[in-house]
């Protein structure tokens, strides 16, 4: 960890009471793991490995070029809310080939952010699906990568998101615009769990 970091990340405290599980996902190449150490107050626990010529030939590496590592099972990062609670975020490897990992990653989880890269928003479908069927709610953050700029009832309409779900812009590799996303997410969890017609009911999948 370089001094900088150190410098602007507080000791963790010594106990929490509540623990709340999010878990970050979305396309392969989206910033999940740049999110996810940009914000956690801990050094964040990663499982990316360099990327090979053999997984050009099933991962869809167009659009991400500059890409050399890749998540092959999650990320894992940490973030005191205040003294009593802290939210664990897991990052979700994007790549098809590891989807079959999400099951375990949903279970127990509160909510999830879905990052998108508005130049492959199509990548973003499959995780949002899959959030919609487990009844998992989520939040939509467009993280910027300096291509075209879209008008948030663009993106929205793209991904024909329900008129409640949030939707954002940011930085992944900002910690203070990655902590607004989970800010954000949160405060739509608390508006969720506050009206009980809304709440989401969590199936199996």
């Amino acid at each position: 960890m370089d001094s900088a970091t150190s410098e602007t990340r507080t000791p963790l405290g010594a106990s929490a009471d509540n623990g709340l599980k999010i878990v970050v996902v979305g396309g392969f190449g989206a910033g999940k793991t740049t999110l996810v150490r940009s914000v956690s107050e801990i050094r964040p626990l990663n499982t990316e490995e360099l990327m090979t010529r053999a997984g050009e030939a099933v991962d869809d590496v167009r659009g991400v070029r500059g890409k050399h590592t890749t998540t092959v099972a999650f990320d894992f990062g940490r973030i005191s809310l205040d003294a009593h609670n802290v939210l664990y975020l897991f990052g979700a490897p994007g790549q098809e080939r590891f989807w079959f990992l999400w099951d375990q990653l949903f279970s127990g989880t509160l909510g999830a952010v879905v990052l998108v890269d508005t130049r492959r928003i199509d990548d973003s479908w499959y995780a949002i699906d899959r959030l919609e069927r487990n009844g998992t709610p989520f939040i939509v953050a467009c993280n910027d990568f300096g291509g075209p700029a879209f008008a948030p009832e663009q993106v929205r309409d793209a991904l024909d998101l329900d008129p409640h779900v949030p939707l954002i812009t940011c930085d992944a590799r900002s910690r203070e615009s990655s902590k607004l996303v989970l800010i954000t997410l949160v405060e739509h969890l608390r508006a969720l769990y506050a009206d009980p017609a809304r709440a989401p009911r969590q199936e199996l999948v």
